[in-house]
């Protein structure tokens, strides 16, 4: 069985502690076991960069994408009270635990909570969008929206199954950005391939068995303290950090002449070099006064209560320009993830909505008269649902048997409703998709084969790999 052990990290004081990040990227192997793809496409490449926008603690589809008049039909009926009663047979549950609610008399309940927001149709794709996201539905017929999602935990920790693939209890595999990175190496020298802007708790890393290498490097957008570590801690004159870099390079230069093969060392030097260079890019695509006042206007940079997520979006539009090949945003704070709305789930997700609403729009919109849309994939994402019926008196609870995503831009047909759950949102019955048929269309819009991907003498679920969603690709 290979085995692929990454080197150690070097000293973070060189380079004011980017060497460390950057040399983070050292693997050693059985060279002639394992060789690194190639990172050129392996078919058809439609996309060139990902944008990953994942709502942390559990969007509700019926109060978003997926609204279901039902539930306004039967409030206060238990489930077993509506025509629908057999969306709780125990077959149809048993591929995770459900959390019922029970009575004095120890019979199950489920009360129908009805719809918190209204909705309406949007778009010649005529989609039903709550009236939440009416930002978002302007531009539906740019997004093709997939209804019919399901996963098998029922817990927060499904953000690590929506990642990766696979249940938080099984040993941890790379995420969907870590292979992404591995497959197709980065388009530029001086920024990093993968960047998350936003809160991990559940799973910090990205590569596990991949080494380092393809862990997400973490940006805050703060231009002046973009990164950890990412100053000397005593302040150092550039002329002379700059000697310090020559002199590393010159004394890793002399050894690599004398071991030319040693392609541990040239990724050494590379990652130097890297360091070095996004000392200065990454403030720079961070700082934002060369935008126009129109261009944060569309982010929502001129309200308060959109202003946050609107900069980290506006950043990400930069450093997709910029040759950042998978930019990860995640959005709710707290270990759960704010969108976790057990109770009071109509200011809970009302709020949240009008943070992210107008500044994904302004997103999408600018992408698109940039030009960049045609080959960067937009991507929405929470790791589950939430329960057609109530828990407590004005929330509901985790819902991994039904729930949205949706995807625009690269390769995807705008307009496009796929899938569907059943009357009450509880199923997925139409054409359902688990998880890492997201991570198939991705990696197949950017020219990747999972199976080609995957690391010789570490086994893989079949699920791991996934199936194309066909029907979303233009």
């Amino acid at each position: 069985m290979n085995t692929i052990q990454p080197t150690p990290f070097l000293r973070r004081d060189i380079l004011g502690g980017l060497g460390g990040i950057a040399a983070a990227s050292l693997l050693s192997a059985n060279e002639d076991e394992w060789q690194q793809p190639s990172g050129l496409p392996m078919l058809r490449q439609k996309a060139k960069r990902v944008i990953w926008l994942f709502m942390r603690g559990g969007v509700s589809h019926m109060e978003s994408f997926d609204p279901k008049p039902a539930l306004n039909i039967y409030a206060g009926k238990t489930i077993g009270e509506t025509p629908y009663k057999e969306v709780q047979d125990p077959e149809k549950l048993k591929k995770v635990r459900v959390v019922v609610v029970n009575d004095a008399n120890g019979q199950q309940r489920n009360t129908i909570y009805p719809l918190q927001v209204g909705y309406r149709r949007y778009g010649q794709c005529g989609i039903d969008i709550s009236d939440w996201f009416p930002n978002i539905g302007s531009c539906a017929d740019e997004i093709a929206f997939v209804r019919s999602m399901w996963t098998t935990d029922d817990n927060h920790g499904a953000q690590v199954q929506f990642h990766s693939g696979r249940h938080m209890l099984e040993p941890r595999v790379p995420t969907l950005g870590a292979w992404i990175t591995y497959g197709l190496g980065s388009m530029t020298d001086n920024l990093p391939s993968f960047v998350n802007i936003g809160p991990r708790y559940f799973d910090v890393r990205d590569g596990h068995y991949l080494g380092p290498a393809y862990d997400a490097v973490n940006l805050k957008v703060d231009p002046k303290n973009p990164l950890t570590f990412a100053r000397p801690e005593m302040p150092v004159e550039a002329g002379l950090q700059r000697a310090q870099f020559d002199l590393i390079h010159r004394l890793n230069a002399l050894s690599a002449d004398e071991y030319p093969g040693d392609k541990v060392l040239a990724a050494r030097m590379k990652s130097y070099q890297l360091a070095f260079n996004m000392q200065v890019a990454v403030p720079e695509t961070l700082g934002l006064d060369a935008e126009s006042e129109a261009t944060k206007k569309l982010y929502g940079m001129d309200q308060k209560v959109t202003e946050p997520f609107g900069r980290q979006l506006l950043v990400a539009r930069r450093l997709a320009e910029r040759g950042v090949r998978f930019i990860q945003l995640q959005h709710g704070d707290g270990a759960a993830g704010a969108w976790d709305s057990h109770s009071g789930l109509k200011k809970n997700h009302s709020s949240l909505a009008q943070q992210v609403d107008k500044p994904i729009s302004g997103l999408l919109k600018d992408l698109k008269q940039r030009g960049l849309l045609d080959d960067t994939l937009v991507v929405f994402a929470t790791e589950f649902g939430r329960t057609p019926g109530s828990q407590g008196s004005d929330g509901r609870d985790h819902h991994p048997y039904g729930f949205s995503v949706w995807m625009a831009g690269g390769g995807v047909k705008g307009g496009t409703i796929h899938g569907s759950t059943d009357e009450l949102g509880f199923h997925a019955v139409d054409s359902p998709h688990y998880v890492t048929d997201v991570h198939a269309t991705i990696l197949h819009l950017l020219g990747l084969n999972p199976r080609k991907l995957e690391i010789p003498g570490r086994k893989r679920l079949e699920r791991d790999f996934g199936n194309v969603i066909h029907p979303i690709l233009a």
